[in-house]
């Protein structure tokens, strides 16, 4: 069973930064590819950025590339998402998801997933 638990969320103005974390419960997480979704209300669940198992490769959604960064620590079992140069419309519920057969870059791979924690950026 994957425990995903995302954290670091919270009210930043336009312009602003926050860094995401998501602590993973599961044996041989470095065997999972990690990614982080999205949703905002009334949309649909959008995907992010993922990361392969060995934090070699990296994949982002046009909307974030270059503000946007995620990495990951294998040996705390954690992921993160830094995100800069904040916009409104990032402004949403970050979801932690664990891939764990795929690369990280097919969002339809993904089998696991957090609860999510909100992100609200004020303009």
């Amino acid at each position: 069973q994957v425990q995903l638990v995302e954290s670091g969320g919270g009210l930043v103005q336009a312009g602003g930064s926050l860094r995401l974390s998501c602590a993973a419960s599961v044996r041989s997480f470095s065997r999972y590819a990690m990614g982080w979704f999205r949703q905002a209300p009334g949309k649909e669940r959008e995907f992010v950025a993922g990361i392969s198992w060995s934090g070699s490769s990296t994949y982002y959604a046009d909307s974030v590339k270059g503000r946007f960064t995620i990495s990951r620590d294998n040996a705390k079992n954690t992921v993160y998402l830094q995100m800069n140069s904040l916009k409104s419309e990032d402004t949403a519920v970050y979801i932690c998801a664990a891939d764990r057969y795929g690369s990280g870059k097919d969002s339809q791979h993904y089998e696991y997933r957090g609860q999510g924690t909100q992100v609200t950026v004020s303009s």
